[in-house]
């Protein structure tokens, strides 16, 4: 078997994965992948492609990531483990399709606008403020033409 090079995706991280027949080492940016990623749920969404596959030990897989937080490296890299086990058996597809690791997930973080103080307050913007000068302009004529 040939090596498989696959590229995945997860917010700002770009995750490189070159996989070859072995004993099941996998190797992240030179380091192991237990020392890259402390946590166990990092490790566990690595491993979770390898065990829905049966697969585990079969692959020793070489790694380089970039980009992003550990979480958003850890889920790219499960995207390319996915790809590459799929173009070495497409029988693993559906088993891979049905759990969710064959979709990348298109979220990315909002830019922010310099019209807002935040991310998502927009409440003292110039244009918000003129809007509710108008409102209560508009309310009180209102109120004033019902009292006469």
């Amino acid at each position: 078997m040939e090596v498989i090079h696959k590229i995945g995706r997860r917010k700002t991280s770009v995750a490189r994965v070159y996989m070859s027949e072995g004993k099941g080492n996998i190797m992240v940016n030179k380091k192991s992948y237990s020392d890259f990623f402390d946590t166990a749920i990092l490790q566990y969404k690595i491993q979770q492609p390898f065990s829905l596959t049966e697969t585990k030990d079969k692959f020793d897989l070489s790694v380089t990531v970039k980009g992003g937080g550990v979480n958003g490296q850890a889920e790219a890299i499960r995207l390319a483990i996915s790809r590459a086990l799929v173009e070495f058996n497409e029988e693993f597809k559906p088993v891979l399709k049905s759990e969710g690791l064959m979709t990348r997930d298109p979220r990315m973080v909002e830019r922010k606008n310099s019209v807002k103080r935040k991310l998502e307050r927009n409440s003292n913007s110039q244009k918000d403020k003129i809007w509710q000068r108008l409102t209560l302009k508009n309310y009180w004529m209102q109120v004033f033409t019902l009292d006469t």
